[in-house]
């Protein structure tokens, strides 16, 4: 008699009592389970007999097919009997109507029976809509086209949305059926919609989804997730459902039990990590543990799951953003999904696994199966083949543009059907008299080209006041001024190239169309129309098919290829530490975002995307025109990348504007001489010139400059120490554009390293701009120094 046929009848020992509790049976031994509600709402039952879920969450989309199986046993070797899988509908159905759910990470079935395979049980979350820090929280960005659609709603409320629903549903529930546990699958239960009470509070629309599984011949059993808060507070929850609580421990539940006693509650969310932002000043979660939450859980053989066990890769385009409400503060996620959980991004233990394994293994009747071997990894500091080169120009590879009928304003890609990428909005300027440029509103992220040359950037939110001030960015809607009409002539053209960034993915300001949304003016010309618009959704087939053209090598927008060879494969990090924003393939794979602003620097390709020999390296910097080496490193994260430091033995003074040759020998050279008992002091003997001071020197070569270090004088005397500062570099001495870095020094004799964006220039430039304690009108200096690699 097969074992949970056995226990139903009650015919068990104490021993098989206590595994059934723990949920220890497997779902790949039989073919009929059953899986309830207990009748007074205490338990989940399998086969009539309590059941912990013990689940971990991973995404099928955000790891490679060929590392499922691992990462699936990786989570079964902590103790867990379920993975908690999120169904990615944008993911599903890119364009209207057409599906795909076979190729590459698509195949949910796949990857379900996978569990089934590996013994473990599944919860299935199907959306319509994630959340989980993915675009548009899973919702197709298709459907902005809509000007007036209203997401998350019922049909009264908006009849789009829910027909797509109603499409994506009747495409969904005949592949989900077979897998319910009813019908000889994995699946326990079905989640209808996603934390759907810090949203909405309509029990027609959370209805009407559950009557579309009921009408596809799905059951159930059904469950709701939220906080307890808004669950209690809005009453998301459906007809027979059970409660799953976000952030949920023991005394959640209990309370959750209260409110909704007729069904069982679980933890549906407990939370080892949390997510992270570009310009975050490290990755969130580290120091999360959730040790004392799962010792509840398992006290009280409570279910819960861990989210995320396993977080994976914001592949391509496919990372998510948040806003608030009125989609301010606008925070885009960064490419990795580590989430700081207990199994990492490439899938080895993180530093609380082996606790989390060993708590969760006290309470079970026997130990978990071994943790399975970790996937080998590739590392390398250098080689010519690290070097990329020129391959091709974006400005050579424009398809093209729209009918001009259709783009007399500037619209967001999602009313011309594009999804992902850059949206280019070129103008022919008449009269022109230069001034601002006023764009209503970007999203996200642009750069701007005033007759082929870069004239600044714009973003939708705020930037590090080094970064913005570095490649000249208007921050936040501010306006960006833009080149004189002397410099440009009367009839320049301007061009604005956008890149969409995440869509938000939570929160009440989801419809977050991504390009130019309303309209574009400069300096008091008032709205501008007649825009050529041109789409460059850097999909597959518009990067396999790029024309290796460079025709203007100083205008940013540039691939650059590199030729990789590999002799073993293995996982491994392109580390992105010396380039400044932009996109990476490799094989033809989209690794996804990189951008300086970190903290994210490395950007993660699985084994299975490489090849022995000889690999294809493709970047898209949005700034570099100068190719920069790159790495391989064998984690995402680790020491800071040093660059060697420039030699000094072959900076040459350029000028300074001051130097004390009479009351002491503080000639400008010794600021870098090797020598820390020898500086540079400003003049004060006879005559002491007013503040600013500045020092320019040939550092003899031009280099990708990524930090510069201050040396006060060490004799002791603190005159002239740096307060307030700028630093330059450039290609010119006469034309040094905007400073890399400014700040304040504190008023210390240690030496002071600025990190910079990585500049690439011949010259640098130390202005100081005020004397660190008041005390005079002096700069003094013992020795600079910068770091750098070779530019070329």
């Amino acid at each position: 008699m097969d074992r949970r046929r056995f226990l139903s009848l009650s015919l068990i020992t104490a021993a098989g009592a206590a595994a059934a509790g723990l949920g220890n049976a497997s779902p790949a031994s039989a073919a009929s389970s059953r899986f309830r509600f207990a009748a007074d709402g205490s338990a989940f039952l399998l086969d009539g007999a309590p059941f912990q879920i013990r689940s971990g969450e991973m995404h099928p989309a955000r790891i490679p097919v060929e590392h499922w199986q691992h990462r699936i046993r990786m989570a079964k070797a902590m103790g867990m009997n379920t993975v908690s899988v999120y169904v990615m509908w944008n993911y599903i159905e890119e364009s209207p109507g057409v599906f795909d759910f076979t190729t590459d990470r698509r195949d949910i079935a796949r990857f379900v029976r996978l569990c089934q395979q590996e013994g473990m049980w599944v919860l299935l979350r199907p959306g319509p809509y994630c959340c989980g820090e993915w675009d548009l929280g899973g919702i197709p960005p298709y459907l902005l086209k809509n000007p007036d659609i209203k997401l998350r709603v019922a049909a009264a409320d908006d009849p789009h949305y829910m027909a797509a629903v109603t499409r994506y549903y009747q495409a969904l529930v005949p592949r989900v059926k077979p897998l319910m546990i009813d019908n000889g699958g994995p699946v326990l239960m079905v989640q209808i919609e996603n934390e759907y009470g810090s949203y909405g509070s309509s029990a027609p629309y959370l209805e009407e989804l559950r009557q579309l599984w009921l009408t596809g011949g799905v059951s159930g059993p059904f469950y709701t997730e939220d906080g307890l808060g808004q669950a209690t507070g809005n009453k998301t929850v459906v007809t027979g459902g059970a409660v799953a609580l976000s952030g949920g421990d023991a005394g959640q539940i209990a309370q959750a039990r209260k409110a909704f006693p007729a069904v069982p509650a679980m933890a549906g969310e407990v939370y080892p990590g949390w997510l992270t932002h570009w310009g975050d000043s490290t990755f969130a979660g580290q120091g999360s543990d959730i040790s004392a939450t799962l010792k509840g859980l398992m006290d009280a053989q409570l279910s819960f799951n861990i989210y995320m066990i396993h977080g994976g890769t914001n592949f391509g385009f496919s990372a998510g953003a948040n806003a608030d409400d009125s989609s301010g503060n606008y925070q885009p996620d960064i490419t990795s999904y580590d989430y700081s959980a207990p199994i990492t991004e490439q899938g080895a233990p993180g530093p609380r696994y082996t606790a989390y394994r060993d708590l969760i293994a006290g309470y079970l009747p026997a130990p978990p199966p071994a943790v399975p071997a970790p996937v080998p990894t590739v590392s390398r500091a250098g080689g010519t083949d690290l070097q990329p080169v020129a391959y091709a120009s974006l400005w050579d590879n424009l398809p093209a543009p729209l009918p001009a009928a259709q783009t007399t304003t500037p619209q967001p890609m999602e009313n011309f059907g594009q999804n992902t990428g850059l949206i280019l909005y070129s103008k022919h300027l008449t009269g022109y008299n230069g001034g601002g440029l006023t764009v209503r509103w970007v999203h996200d992220y642009a750069t701007v080209f005033v007759n082929g040359r870069y004239a600044g950037g714009l973003y939708r939110q705020n930037l590090p006041a080094d970064v913005a001030a570095a490649l000249d960015i208007a921050t936040a809607n501010a306006p960006l001024t833009l080149p004189s009409s002397s410099a440009v002539g009367a009839s320049p053209t301007l061009d604005i190239l956008v890149e969409g960034l995440g869509r938000t993915n939570f929160g009440h300001a989801l419809v977050d169309r991504k390009g130019i949304l309303e309209s574009v003016a400069v300096g008091n010309s008032g709205a501008l129309t007649g825009w050529t618009t041109t789409l460059l959704p850097l999909d597959d087939h518009f990067v396999a098919n790029l024309r290796p053209t460079v025709t203007d090598p100083t205008r940013p927008g540039i691939f650059f290829r590199a030729r990789v060879e590999i002799d073993t494969v293995g996982d491994t990090y392109l580390d992105m530490s010396h380039w400044t924003k932009g996109v990476v393939w490799v094989n033809g794979r989209n690794l996804g975002r990189y951008w300086a602003i970190g903290p994210q620097r490395r950007l993660y390709c699985p084994a299975p995307w490489l090849r022995q020999g000889s690999n294809d390296v493709l970047i898209l910097d949005q700034h570099q025109i100068t190719p920069l080496p790159i790495t391989l490193q064998s984690t995402l994260a680790g020491p800071a990348v040093t660059s060697p430091p420039i030699p000094v033995s072959a900076w040459r003074l350029l000028y300074a504007d001051s130097q004390e040759t009479q009351g002491e020998n503080g000639a400008a050279t010794h600021a870098f001489d090797g020598d820390p008992a020898t500086l540079w002091h400003t003049q004060w003997y006879g005559s002491s010139p007013a503040l600013p001071h500045e020092i320019q020197i040939d550092l003899g070569a031009r280099h990708a400059v990524d930090s510069f270090s201050y040396l006060p004088r060490q004799d002791g005397n603190a005159n002239g120490r740096i307060g307030r500062y700028e630093i330059y570099v450039s290609d010119s001495p006469t034309a040094w554009g905007t400073p890399a870095a400014t700040g304040t020094f504190p008023d210390t004799p240690t030496r002071k390293t600025v990190p910079l964006p990585t500049v690439p220039g011949r010259y640098l430039r130390l202005r100081a701009l005020s004397e660190a304690g008041g005390r005079g009108p002096w700069t003094s200096a013992a020795e600079l120094t910068a770091t750098g690699v070779t530019a070329g």
